[in-house]
């Protein structure tokens, strides 16, 4: 037999689906709002099954213990460290492991925006459970929305948990950790590029670091990271040519060679392909 809530030490808030229709046709809230959300410790025997489908998002962090999920798409474990994100709509059910329970921080997001966010970030029925990269902060924002919704229902409440929602989504839709080995080498040489803009590195190198053939690892960089490997370096290099142009009085040269080309003119060349003016030209123009 499973419970819905009333766990020794748990933390719910309820707002009234008058009150819901009502943010939901109100500036800002009507983008994202939203309508429960809890903190329930080690929930012995908690579960829900919803056969119909209900008109929110509803985002489950799992940071002790064990349980599941279940869509049509079939039964899914849930372990400390993962989130599951079941998008309106779908019939769904839940539960927490019966020798190992589960500790969750939850909520339920409804608005406008929020298909945007599901879409952005793959979020299916199929796929409902995702290991997020930094559990820290998803927690943190999940209980900065409860802090804000146990405080009142004025606009101005709804408004701040509102935002601190549209926050954590646009981390979960950002963060598209898997746990696969792979996923984690392609986000392992993104981070190595991000650290080391002003270094000669090739495809060929990086595919080695992460144990794939270059033209696997090149499609694999391409789909997870949305650019080529060349083309997302590019980025990085023309921003800290950006801020060198913009903090400081460092020649164009020695600019280059910060952002990673030995060769001034062919970074000039570059730099007014992507930006369409010279970084001379660049750093004359009014900014900020």
């Amino acid at each position: 037999m499973t419970i819905a809530d009333g766990f020794p030490g748990q933390r719910m808030l309820v707002l009234p689906r008058p009150r819901v229709r009502e943010a939901l046709q109100q500036p800002g809230t009507s983008h994202l709002v939203v309508t429960d959300c809890g903190y329930f410790p080690e929930a012995h025997s908690h579960g829900r099954v919803r056969s119909t489908p209900i008109d929110q998002a509803v985002v489950i962090m799992c940071v002790k213990g064990e349980g599941w999920c279940e869509t049509a798409a079939g039964v899914f474990p849930v372990r400390s460290g993962q989130v599951i994100v079941l998008p309106p709509g779908h019939p769904h059910s839940y539960g927490s492991s019966e020798g190992t329970p589960w500790t969750l921080w939850w909520l339920h997001v409804a608005g406008r925006d929020l298909p945007e966010f599901l879409d952005a970030a793959g979020m299916t029925a199929d796929a409902p459970v995702r290991t997020p990269s930094d559990v820290f902060r998803v927690v943190a924002l999940i209980a900065e929305v409860l802090q804000w919704m146990e405080r009142d229902t004025t606009n101005q409440s709804l408004l701040a948990s509102a935002g601190a929602a549209w926050h954590l989504m646009a981390v979960l839709a950002s963060d598209r950790s898997t746990g696969d080995s792979r996923d984690v080498a392609v986000d392992r040489a993104a981070e190595y590029l991000r650290a080391h803009v002003d270094d000669r590195v090739s495809v060929a190198e990086l595919a080695a670091m992460s144990m794939l053939s270059t033209s696997h690892f090149a499609a694999l960089f391409k789909s997870r990271i949305g650019y080529p490997v060349l083309q997302y370096q590019t980025q990085l290099r023309m921003a800290r040519a950006r801020e060198l142009l913009d903090t400081t009085d460092y020649s164009i040269a020695r600019v280059a060679a910060a952002a990673g080309y030995p060769d001034s003119f062919y970074f000039s060349r570059q730099f007014k392909r992507v930006h369409g003016v010279t970084p001379f030209r660049y750093r004359g123009q009014h900014k900020g």
